[in-house]
């Protein structure tokens, strides 16, 4: 996958993740800082709405990375950077959003939150990625 495919893949995903709260639970996505704590709502009540369906395998990876591809595209525009799709990993590959010396793994902290910890905050990790590309 090239660049330019890899770009539209994670556009369009994050389209893909402003329809999907608009569909599920009438919440609005607006590409800025302020609605990224919306998908932490998001998240919460896709595991409360739907239990253990939306912890299967595919649902799963499918949720990670459209809302993590959400976040990568909110933070672009504030921070910039580029997508990587990582196969140091053959058995499980992923995306980052490389910025400077950094990288962000937004579908990494969707995860964390939709499977092992409901208490983490994907708002709380943008907002300290933004903070870590300030200094």
């Amino acid at each position: 996958m090239d660049q330019q495919e890899l770009n539209q893949l994670m556009q369009e995903s994050a389209t893909d993740a402003v329809h999907s709260a608009q569909e599920m639970f009438g919440i609005t996505l607006s590409f800025d800082a302020a609605s990224i704590a919306l998908v932490d709502e998001v998240l919460i009540r896709v595991v409360q709405t739907y239990n253990d369906k939306a912890l299967q395998d595919s649902a799963v990876f499918t949720l990670c990375n459209i809302y993590g591809a959400y976040i990568g595209e909110v933070f672009k525009t504030l921070a910039g950077g580029q997508w990587r799709y990582d196969q140091s990993e053959p058995d499980a590959p992923f995306v980052v959003l490389d910025v400077g010396d950094r990288s962000y793994a937004f579908a990494g902290i969707c995860y964390e939150r939709l499977v092992n910890d409901t208490t983490i905050s994907v708002r709380a990790y943008f907002d300290l990625a933004l903070e870590n590309q300030k200094q």
